[in-house]
């Protein structure tokens, strides 16, 4: 099966799943099987897609559903580029295709009456792995901590054509380890 075809099994997949009337956790979790089963490789990049780009972990769309339902795009990650502290606008799922992505999740609380970032666990992501969420709740820092490219697919519930980016919402918050 060729990328071309392997992407468009996916997106059928994703289309089923997306399309079903269910609260956005349980849609992260049908999308979320879809992707495990059809993750597609690197090739349905090109080689100037995956070479990346020194200033930043780099964004390709590569399906938008006609009606906005979903979006399906692959970021391309040198080592050590990662995100900012986000939230979503949207259920995301990540399928990570190639490298290892580190992703540390945090809780918004308060502490000596200002608002602060709770570490809440680390989750290492190899590739082969697959892990969604849905807002809220869903705060986080992405990085490849791997000496490599890393590629993931997102599948996000939104145009990302339109909005840009699946970002709603970007932290400026002392981040501080969770109690024990």
């Amino acid at each position: 099966m060729t990328a071309a075809q392997r992407l468009t099994t996916l997106v059928e997949h994703v289309r089923a799943a997306a399309g079903r009337v269910c609260p956005p956790e349980r849609t992260a979790s049908l999308v979320g099987e879809a992707l495990r089963a059809y993750l597609p490789t690197r090739d349905v990049l090109t080689p100037a897609q995956l070479a990346g780009d020194p200033d930043s972990y780099t964004q390709h769309i590569l399906h938008v559903e006609p009606d906005g339902l979903f979006s399906i795009v692959a970021l391309v990650w040198l080592p050590g580029q990662a995100t900012p502290i986000h939230d979503h606008l949207c259920w995301c799922v990540v399928g990570v295709v190639e490298g290892v992505e580190s992703e540390v999740r945090y809780r918004l609380t308060e502490r000596d009456g200002r608002a602060c970032l709770v570490e809440d666990g680390v989750v290492e992501n190899p590739s082969g792995s697959v892990c969604g969420f849905a807002p809220p709740g869903d705060i986080h820092r992405v990085r490849n901590v791997g000496t490599g490219t890393a590629v993931s697919i997102h599948v996000y519930g939104a145009d990302i054509s339109r909005v840009g980016t699946s970002i709603r919402r970007r932290y400026d918050l002392p981040a501080v380890p969770a109690l024990r």
